[in-house]
């Protein structure tokens, strides 16, 4: 028993000092992973319905030649005004060459940058190129004649514009990250949308009990977190009810003021 006693001791001994260095062992946590565990996308498509969908917050990363066009897209609530970084990495002996990044809503609509550089040129044997983009703020509701940023998906198009032949299909490597500002009230307007503007960036194929297949789009999967809060409700509310009552406060207190004691004693009542 003795004996026994003192083998289960050392082979107890020996898996405590084990334990250490398998977890040592193990493979360490992507570098892609962002602050909510989940992985960033490593590729990118090559048209809107397949562009790769990517979160706010997060750096997605993408390797190709030059001349592809890469997509990606995101979700972008009212009250936001998202911005679009993008870092693309050169080879190391090139000719000058134009890059642009390109965003469009829901609607392929082209949106207007209020303020970065969405296009630059590397000049001979620069390393990288960084390219940004911060939209205006996106509207919960607008006219259809206008071009306001609504609620929804946005597409990133990242491609060169302008280069010499002799660079064309040269390998690069991207990075791109979308952060949006949330701007509240002061962007808010008196409407909403019924549905955000995420068309079908694919179809999808479904067959019924009488065999008989249908095809249908399928919706963006991505979305803010906490979902769409497009609506009626905004913080405009509060400070609207806060002015209405510091106004009944001023009122009351301007009446008090000048109304003043009362008629005097010694001056009779109309009609004496």
């Amino acid at each position: 028993m003795r004996i026994t006693r003192v083998l289960s001791t050392a082979l107890l001994m020996a898996g405590l000092a084990a334990g250490p260095a398998a977890a040592d062992s193990s493979p360490s946590a992507s570098a892609s992973a962002s602050s909510d565990g989940s992985s960033a996308p490593t590729q990118a498509g090559t048209s809107f319905r397949t562009a790769t969908e990517l979160d706010q917050g997060q750096t997605g990363t993408a390797s190709g030649s030059t001349g592809d066009y890469l997509y990606w897209s995101f979700a972008a609530d009212a009250g936001q005004r998202p911005t679009v970084k993008a870092t693309v990495k050169l080879p190391d002996t090139h000719a000058g060459e134009t890059w642009q990044l390109d965003v469009y809503d829901g609607l392929r609509r082209r949106q207007a940058c209020q303020y970065g550089a969405a296009t630059r040129t590397a000049a001979q044997g620069t390393g990288s190129l960084d390219l940004a983009c911060t939209l205006r703020t996106v509207r919960a509701w607008s006219e259809q004649w206008a071009n306001d940023p609504l609620p929804g998906t946005y597409y990133v198009r990242l491609t060169v514009v302008d280069l010499q032949s002799s660079d064309l299909g040269q390998p690069v490597s991207t990075e791109l990250r979308v952060d949006s500002k949330d701007i509240g009230g002061s962007a808010a307007v008196d409407g909403s949308l019924a549905q955000p503007l995420t068309p079908g960036i694919a179809v999808k194929s479904s067959s019924d009990e009488d065999s008989s297949s249908t095809t249908s789009a399928a919706l963006s999967s991505i979305e803010p977190d906490g979902g769409w809060s497009s609506g009626w409700w905004s913080d405009r509310w509060v400070w609207t009810g806060i002015g209405g009552v510091l106004a009944a406060l001023a009122g009351i207190g301007g009446y008090a003021l000048t109304r003043g004691s009362g008629r005097p004693r010694r001056v009779p009542p109309p009609g004496m």
